[in-house]
């Protein structure tokens, strides 16, 4: 990959949530008529007492089966009474009663999806028992026996409705959750600082919401059809006028009017087809990323940020140092299996260190380790890390994320699985600054386009309006490098930074990493297996094999005079020094005998 702009035709994406969300929806032919069905059904609910001709339990015997006039549009029913006043007044009634069980449901079910599916744990278990329990019960019978215990009521059969139907919108959320929680974008979030409620509110809620969205559409549906079906079999109030009192009155006198089916059956269907089709158009607006206004890409240059102070000589060894770190991880059978063993490790101010080994050395549970992220079952088991000065180990979880971004931040590999493709640059490089850096929206949109500025991104303005997939694979590393730069950490932990890009990008950002060191004083703990990088870019190196550190020195003592078999081996199976191959020469056949 180039790490230039990618051409393109279309036009320029806005940062941030998608504005005009609105006036897109309108433009969908679905959108805009069952949105515009839904508006009449709720007006003329709302505003029943202002339209109906008559109150809704208001009879004229002398009146019954007559048909449309001008008092009366619709008719009147077998008691004498308005047709278009119970319909309108019914439709309150009806709709309200699916409101209440659709709130209940959502908000039982969504907050207690999204906390299981990212936390797990045993508020996880507890909550899937209890699902899978409530999910047992069949719900007609469930709200007969309410309507027996606790009376006709159609309000109180909604609450016991809106609990029944709250586990279908748990088990979507906990299950869309917990397959993102591991996601690699929603880890770099965590590094960055983030809190767990912004990362759930800002990355996860943004793929569920589509689900949601659906999901909602049809436990409205539910609501409203187990309602009218309630009405329709006589186990509500009757003396209050819903679309299902109205079949149910309709369906006793089929044979001599069966017309009155004609009105509360079209509401009931109207009702619940526009609901389907908003919440599809409404899905496909949010989640469509393109015919976007352009937004506006002239911005005044914003103020440099400024350098990290250095530290002199003497501060060097006090900005992480790590004595005796054990990690370990919890088996089934209840006892730990031990990844590192003992690590001793310190990084100055202004010094780059190389943590080397081969996959599975135990380099990058290290640096999870002081990172505070070490994956679900892990843990530090043992021995001191002091970070600029502070201890660190055992830190409960809230204090130790308040040190990601500002005192360490974290690089990781594989730039582009680390950036949510749902947000643009601008604006994931701009959230961490508003929540740790307290600043503006407009202030950190201004620090975005510097800090891209910094590591040398062309046209700053144009990326910070782009989505992940509009850039280069490059320019996405120099992206997360900006991005822990963003709130002026001390130490910066860069893991294998360089491994997915190609030869000339892998120059270039090991240039940009030179080129911090030296404006910021930063501390850089660089994990990597590639020896070549560790040559090129490193201060010192830790040699690591089997959750050991095995050598340490200089680079060019290490790199030059290991001492160490595995530091050995390491080196012997770089094959820069190996001989070139000769011009390649095809094989000769061999003849088969006849």
């Amino acid at each position: 990959m180039g790490d230039g702009l990618p051409a393109r035709s279309g036009p320029v994406t806005t940062a941030g949530p998608r504005r005009g969300t609105g006036r897109r929806l309108l433009r969908n032919p679905l959108g805009a008529v069952s949105l515009t069905i839904l508006v009449l059904l709720i007006a003329g609910s709302l505003l029943a007492p202002v339209l109906a001709p008559q109150g809704p339990g208001d009879s004229s015997l002398a009146e019954a089966f007559a048909g449309p006039s001008a008092a009366h549009p619709l008719g009147m029913d077998s008691a004498g009474r308005d047709i278009l006043s119970r319909l309108l007044h019914g439709g309150r009634n009806t709709l309200g009663g699916a409101l209440i069980a659709l709130a209940l449901a959502l908000a039982l079910g969504v907050p207690a999806g999204l906390y299981a599916g990212y936390r797990g744990g045993w508020f996880d278990a507890a909550a899937n028992w209890t699902v899978n329990l409530v999910m047992a019960l069949p719900a007609m019978v469930v709200l007969l026996a309410s309507r027996a215990i606790l009376g006709p009521n159609v309000w109180v059969l909604m609450i016991v409705l809106g609990v029944l139907a709250a586990p279908s919108f748990f088990r979507l959320v906990r299950g869309i959750v917990a397959n993102v929680r591991g996601e690699l974008y929603v880890d770099a979030a965590r590094v960055s600082g983030l809190s767990d409620a912004r990362i759930v509110a800002r990355h996860v809620l943004t793929v569920v919401r589509g689900p949601i969205i659906i999901q909602t559409a049809l436990v409205a549906g539910i609501a409203i059809a187990l309602q009218a079906g309630l009405e329709f079999l006589g186990v509500g109030s009757g003396s209050t006028a819903t679309w299902g009192a109205m079949l149910n009155e309709a369906f006793q006198n089929i044979q001599r009017a069966p017309a009155l089916l004609l009105w509360p059956g079209l509401a009931l269907g109207l009702t619940n087809a526009a609901l389907v089709l908003l919440s599809a158009a409404l899905r496909d607006v949010l989640e469509d990323r393109t015919g976007e206004p352009t937004g506006r890409a002239g911005r005044r240059t914003p103020p440099p940020v400024p350098p990290a102070a250095t530290g002199d000589d003497a501060e060097r060894a006090g900005l992480l140092s790590l004595r005796g770190v054990r990690v370990a991880y919890a088996r089934p059978d209840g006892t730990d299996k031990e990844v590192v063993h003992g690590v001793d490790l310190d990084v100055g101010r202004g010094e780059i260190v190389g943590l080397v080994g081969e996959s599975g050395s135990g380099k990058t549970q290290t640096a999870f380790s002081l990172l505070g992220i070490l994956p679900e079952g892990g843990r530090l088991s043992a021995g001191s890390i002091l970070l600029a000065g502070r201890e660190i180990a055992g830190l409960p979880r809230r204090e130790h994320r308040a040190l990601r971004g500002k005192t360490v931040a974290y690089v990781p590999q594989e730039p582009m699985s680390n950036l949510d493709p749902a947000f643009t640059v601008g604006s994931q490089l701009a959230e961490p600054m508003r929540q740790i850096l307290g600043l503006s929206r407009k202030e950190a949109a201004e620090r975005a386009v510097d800090l891209l500025r910094q590591v040398e991104i062309p046209a700053p303005e144009q990326v910070v309006r782009r989505y992940p997939h509009e850039i280069s694979g490059g320019m996405a590393q120099r992206v997360l490098i900006a991005g822990a730069i963003s709130c002026d950490p001390s130490l910066l932990v860069a893991d294998e930074p360089t491994t997915a890009l190609d030869v000339r990008v892998q120059a270039e950002i090991l240039d940009l990493l030179r080129r911090l060191r030296e404006e910021r004083g930063l501390g850089v703990l660089l994990v990597t297996h590639d020896l070549g990088v560790v040559a090129d870019l490193c201060d010192r190196v830790a040699v690591m094999s089997q959750g050991r550190i095995v050598e340490t020195g200089t680079a060019d003592q290490v790199l030059h005079q290991p001492q160490d078999p595995y530091t050995r081996t390491l080196l012997g199976a770089v094959l820069d020094n190996a001989p070139a191959r000769g011009p390649w020469q095809p094989r000769p056949t061999r003849s088969v005998p006849a």
